[in-house]
């Protein structure tokens, strides 16, 4: 008998890696063609989506979302690993990555791609088959090996990486501001983060104006308004760092990113002078009303009303999941300004002025009320419903100075918006593996650490592939949408994926930690409870599957 030490050890690096997975790229773009053209033929049979249709064969469509979301994910991964191969830093540990992502993504789509526990998108719902190519089946068969994903975890733990494992392919200036934000989360959030958590209390006061004079609020506002005028891709570099700290604070800085956008793509030149550099500055703080509590994602069925009074309009309705109501100076307000409307063409949208409360007193706004909803997790800057009764809004806080236009305006930030959610969804995925490894490490379980235990270094190394995966779909919808081009399909992919990593790193992590990962004093309990939000807000997964079937029928 062997006792395996003399067993010969498997090779874990294929060779010609990046061939084969070029090679792979094509049957799967492939299945992808295919798979537009059936749901085509089932929901837009006469060139336009039938909606009634595309409710039938839901399924289907979704299903098809997230094959495109995986064709698109690896044709990033396949351009990232090039670009570094091509600057010589495609090393090991990125190889490593590279390889084990293709193996276990090609895996998936040929065999079913998880959309929740309980649901499996597979080429067959659409009448499919992936083609069996040598190069893709080599990669199923040896890509994500166990030898290979052993070998990624022992590199992981010889270089003790905090921010990220592998290289990101991000150009200098980025991973200076990547540097500059990862060491303020470390020194300034990761030791306060979990009390915060628990004690259920806002993010103190003196971060915010901390994150301010970092320049976090005006980080993407053109300079002649007062910001710094830097891309989206600094934006998801600092959002990402912020929440591998904290959610909370990483989520700080979308608050001014969808105010500033508002106004930037749908303002008058009065209010982008009189707002965004108050906005850049973190003078003052904005939150988004948007949400009713009858009508969740369907926002053009919204019923508050904004009636005209004299020059001014007189707001009167309900709102709820309402982030960081309080304390804040401006709601980017959305109400139905024309009555005789039931959809979103009667839609408009104030920047209405509140005075910001306090503990005793949260809203003191006349015509204004509201109370706090108590949530399991993201609980930084809190959730609140907010009642309006003949709340006054100036007349030329109508955004934009037409009615009628809120609807549009808000479409138009939705891009930002899920890019910024990917990358926040990134970095709670990045905290959930350095804490599961840490734990991993230190942790000894019948004579040694438990991340010598293949189950649990399986764990450890699919956290950091399917990070890299969404990390770099999340880099190119940023790339997309600094370039000026429309992105909105690429934004939701990234969204949608990078939300499932999320969570999965944090449920993974709480199993890694067993019965401690249930106690509330271990902080992987309160990463758990961030990471289930991300599936929810900025479009549930299941509307975002929907968004992007309906542009591939474009």
């Amino acid at each position: 008998m062997h006792d395996g030490q003399d067993l010969p050890r498997p090779q874990a690096l294929l060779p010609d890696l990046l061939t084969l997975t070029q090679a792979a790229l094509k049957p799967v773009q492939d299945l992808l063609t295919q798979g537009t053209a059936a749901l085509r033929a089932l929901i837009a049979p006469a060139g336009r989506v039938n909606l009634a249709a595309l409710e039938v064969h839901q399924h289907e469509a979704h299903a098809l979302a997230w094959m495109a979301t995986y064709a698109q994910a690896l044709t990033q991964m396949q351009l990232w690993a090039e670009r570094l191969d091509g600057q010589g830093g495609f090393g090991e540990i990125e190889a490593l990555i590279h390889q084990i992502a293709f193996g276990e993504y090609l895996n998936q789509i040929a065999g079913g791609i998880p959309m929740s526990q309980g649901e499996i998108a597979r080429p067959a719902d659409l009448g499919l088959m992936l083609e069996e190519t040598a190069a893709l089946m080599r990669l199923r068969r040896e890509g994500n090996s166990p030898a290979a994903r052993a070998r990624l975890v022992a590199l992981m733990r010889e270089n003790h990486g905090r921010a990220t494992f592998g290289a990101t392919g991000l150009d200098d200036e980025l991973e200076m501001i990547r540097d500059q934000f990862r060491r303020f989360a470390d020194e300034e959030v990761v030791p306060h983060a979990h009390g915060w958590h628990l004690k259920d209390q806002l993010i103190p006061m003196e971060i915010i104006e901390a994150l301010a004079e970092m320049g976090v609020f005006g980080l993407t506002i053109p300079e002649e308004y007062g910001g710094h005028g830097l891309s989206k891709a600094s934006m998801v570099v600092v959002s990402e760092e912020l929440s591998r700290g904290y959610i909370g604070v990483g989520s700080l800085g979308t608050r001014s990113e969808i105010a500033a956008e508002l106004i930037l793509c749908g303002g008058t030149e009065d209010q982008k002078r009189q707002w965004l550099p108050r906005l850049a500055s973190g003078e003052i703080l904005p939150t988004a009303v948007f949400t009713e509590p009858n009508t969740g994602s369907d926002l053009g069925s919204l019923r508050t009303r904004a009636a005209k009074d004299g020059e001014d309009y007189l707001i009167t309705g309900n709102k709820t999941w309402i982030t960081h109501a309080a304390r804040t100076h401006v709601m980017t307000l959305l109400a139905r300004t024309d009555p005789a409307t039931t959809d979103y063409r009667g839609l408009s949208m104030f920047l209405a002025e509140k005075t910001p409360g306090t503990d005793a007193d949260p809203f003191p706004t006349p015509g204004m009320t509201g109370g706090e909803i108590e949530v399991l997790g993201y609980r930084g800057m809190k959730e609140y419903e907010l009642g309006f009764d003949g709340f006054r809004v100036k007349g030329e806080n109508l955004l934009g100075g037409v009615e009628g236009q809120g609807f549009r305006q808000l479409m138009q930030t939705f891009e930002s918006a899920r890019i910024q959610t990917a990358a926040r969804a990134i970095g709670v995925a990045q905290n959930a593996l350095e804490v599961a490894m840490q734990y991993a490490t230190d942790r000894k379980q019948f004579g040694k650490p438990l991340i010598e235990f293949p189950r649990v270094a399986n764990k450890i190394a699919m956290m950091a592939v399917e990070i890299m995966i969404a990390r770099q779909l999340t880099y190119f919808s940023a790339r997309e949408k600094d370039a000026g081009r429309r992105c909105d399909l690429e934004a939701g992919m990234a969204k949608l994926l990078g939300a499932r990593v999320a969570w999965a790193a944090a449920d993974n992590g709480v199993q890694i930690h067993g019965g401690n990962g249930f106690a509330l004093e271990y902080q992987i309990s309160r990463i758990l409870c961030d990471a289930r939000i991300l599936n929810i807000f900025e479009g549930a997964a299941e509307i975002q599957a929907q968004v992007i079937a309906r542009r591939l029928m474009d």
